[in-house]
């Protein structure tokens, strides 16, 4: 049992100790005309009865004990009822490897990723997703789920030091995105690939036309700009130490490969998308999430509390109404 107003119970306490107080009030004198002379007091006490004049007093201090509970939001039990979401399977593969700290985007790929995917989780509704993490080797990170406010725990925690085999594996990110999938539907099943196209392994459009056979639409998000920009060295305390350089000890530029993420989505039935300093596009994403025909994501039993403030009510208009029509003088002797 609980109250939804649980301040009120105040005047429910404040009127059981005005209860005891009266009750251990010294009852010797005349309750009605204390201070009346005794003539008054003996043409009082043949026109009133004292004893229904206390179960008078004492049905009306119950009515509005009563009435107080009832205005306190009692809620008692429990009340099942259905509850259905609709939506789409969403898994996100976002890029982890080293080229995501390149900051051409401010302030760098990765956290201009994080920051868009944030706001387009928001924006769900109903939908259930997932988070996948990739560079040289890809894992799931976080199973599908409905619980948006934990996946954007899960997303703020990213970085690139979370997958040690470095590289850009996109192949690998799209196979763990067909096990992400806990059911065989031919549809409802949609994957957002965040990277900067930098594909190592050169297998990914292949890979893409034959999960879309299998029923995945796969969108690419490209992170970056035309021009490019350094790969960022870092040292242990997160700070620019120098930049990255190959073999030959020339410094790396890292550019956005829009073509490879435009044929990926093109081969996946899905859209291409651009994440940079002068495009906002989750929502764009979240409106083709939108206008996708939803699935029955879960139908499930949800048990809350019950008001059953009525009830108090009802007994606290009886007593009331029974207390002030109580009639007081004696009853006729036979």
């Amino acid at each position: 049992m609980s109250f939804r107003f649980s301040w009120v119970l105040a005047f429910f306490i404040l009127q059981i100790v005005l209860w005891i107080v009266w009750r251990l009030k010294d009852q010797k004198n005349d309750p009605i005309f204390p201070d009346a002379s005794e003539k008054v007091k003996i043409i009082s006490r043949s026109n009133l009865d004292k004893n229904r004049i206390q179960w008078r007093n004492r049905l009306i201090l119950i009515g509005l004990a009563l009435l107080a509970l009832a205005a306190s939001g009692p809620q008692i039990g429990t009340r099942v009822r259905p509850i259905e979401r609709k939506g789409v399977d969403l898994v996100i593969a976002l890029d982890t490897s080293t080229s995501m700290d390149a900051e051409d985007v401010t302030p760098s790929r990765l956290a201009k990723a994080k920051f868009e995917l944030g706001r387009l989780i928001r924006k769900l509704k109903g939908d259930r997703v997932a988070i996948i993490v990739f560079a040289g080797s890809s894992h799931l990170y976080l199973p599908l789920t409905t619980d948006y406010e934990a996946a954007l725990l899960f997303l703020n925690e990213i970085d690139t030091d979370m997958i040690p085999t470095q590289g850009t594996s996109l192949s690998s990110a799209l196979n763990t995105a067909m096990t992400a999938y806990t059911e065989e539907n031919d549809k409802f099943k949609v994957m957002l690939m965040v990277t900067d196209g930098e594909d190592h392994e050169g297998q990914a459009v292949e890979l893409a036309a034959q999960a879309a056979e299998a029923g995945l639409m796969i969108n690419t998000v490209g992170v970056g700009s035309e021009t490019g920009s350094l790969i960022p060295v870092k040292g242990k305390d997160k700070k620019t130490r120098q930049y990255k350089r190959d073999r030959n000890g020339k410094l790396i530029t890292s550019t956005l490969n829009e073509r490879i993420l435009k044929d990926i989505a093109a081969a996946g039935n899905g859209s291409f998308f651009w994440f940079d300093n002068n495009r906002d596009t989750h929502a764009d994403i979240a409106l083709a999430i939108e206008t996708m025909e939803k699935k029955t994501i879960s139908t499930h039993e949800f048990s809350e509390y019950e008001d059953r403030y009525q009830s108090f009510a009802l007994l606290a208009f009886c007593f009331l109404v029974w207390g002030f029509v109580m009639p007081t003088r004696p009853g006729e002797k036979s």
